[in-house]
């Protein structure tokens, strides 16, 4: 009989991520798992009902029970990034987890690009503002006289003006578009790493927990095995061991016994762990990355609105981008996100013996 391991708070919850609430996400964590999918405390299972694949125990596919995701209908990563997947790379495997790792750097990535794409545009209205003031001091048709005199030089004042206005843009770009964009989130990489680390030893922990398990089941055969062979000895008299040799053979053998269900009892709490550690990482990464589309949004929001006040006159150009901008919807993009790299929806449960 196999009962699961209490629910324990992590005591290392990567709370190196950015404005991480480990209390909150790890009550909403132990709450679900408390109330969806989790087998009673002392239920009885077979050794068929759970299957392990990477040292991570599921539910055997014949005989696997129902299980509820944990936030229905969210398409949440919390839910389907339990299993490992071919590394399309080579030909090991990728974790789940850091499949979702390397979504989070590739954000980064692409804010970095949006940055410094900005600051190509920026170059661009710098250039274009220096060109026209030069062309405003220009002396061509200087001589003309009269009304069509005065309107000229005002042509070429304008110019100026607008010079100035596509400079005060250019510098608005800066402050309130690449900057942020740019400074957004600046040790985003290290504390990916640190959390990358953190899931990866409870991880080993777990392949290691998985290892003692297999030694202790296979010490346990062994004795078994000399237990009955010395016991049939006995009992046709091919031995001169006494009756003393199989107390201690069946000592032995008892004491290997116990020795299994203290390993399996170690690595159902090391599954536990990582568990728990999982479902409260991903929706912290869950939560990031809509924070980072949101930030990224808002300030092509602003982006959009400093080009409305430098040209009233070509906003037609821009009104698709409001359009579209109007439209983003981070939880429509996980959705369509998750749909093309979900590894596995099934959860981990605990090893029996």
């Amino acid at each position: 009989m196999s009962t699961r391991p209490p629910m324990r708070p992590p005591g290392n919850a990567p709370a190196v991520l950015l404005g991480f609430q480990p209390a909150l996400a790890l009550t909403g964590a132990l709450c679900l798992r408390q109330n969806l999918g989790s087998s009673s405390p002392g239920k009885k299972q077979n050794k068929e009902n759970t299957i392990t694949i990477n040292c991570v125990t599921f539910p055997h596919p014949d005989t696997m029970p129902e299980q509820q995701l944990l936030k229905p209908t969210e398409w949440s990563y919390c839910d389907y990034f339990w299993a490992d997947k071919k590394d399309p790379q080579g030909n090991g495997t990728m974790a789940g987890f850091e499949l979702l790792l390397q979504k989070q750097l590739k954000g980064k990535q692409m804010q970095k690009e949006m940055s410094e794409f900005i600051r190509e545009r920026i170059k661009i209205e710098e250039e274009y503002a220096k060109n026209l003031a030069k062309l405003s001091q220009n002396s061509l048709a200087a001589q003309e006289e009269g009304s069509l005199g005065e309107a000229w030089a005002q042509v070429k004042k304008s110019l100026a003006d607008e010079a100035e206005v596509h400079l005060k843009f250019s510098a608005k770009l800066h402050s309130e578009v690449e900057k942020p964009l740019m400074n957004f989130r600046e040790n985003f990489k290290k504390d990916m790493k640190k959390c990358e680390h953190h899931i990866t030893d409870l991880r080993k922990q777990l392949a290691s927990r998985h290892a003692a398990v297999e030694k202790a089941r296979k010490a346990l055969t062994e004795r078994q095995r000399d237990l009955e062979i010395k016991t049939q000895q006995l009992e046709i008299k091919l031995s001169n061991k006494t009756e003393e040799d199989i107390k201690k053979a069946r000592r032995k053998s008892t004491q290997a016994g116990d020795d299994l269900m203290r390993c399996v009892d170690l690595y159902n709490q090391a599954q536990s762990k990582w568990f728990e550690e999982m479902v409260t990482t991903t929706l912290e990464l869950e939560r990031l990355e809509a924070e980072r589309v949101e930030m990224i949004r808002q300030h092509l929001c602003q982006y959009t609105q400093l080009r409305h006040e430098t040209d009233m006159f070509n906003q037609s150009t821009v009104e698709p981008v409001d359009q579209l901008l109007r439209k983003v919807d981070p939880a429509k993009d996980r959705e369509l996100w998750v749909r093309e790299h979900k590894t596995g929806n099934i959860r981990p449960v605990d090893m029996e013996i």
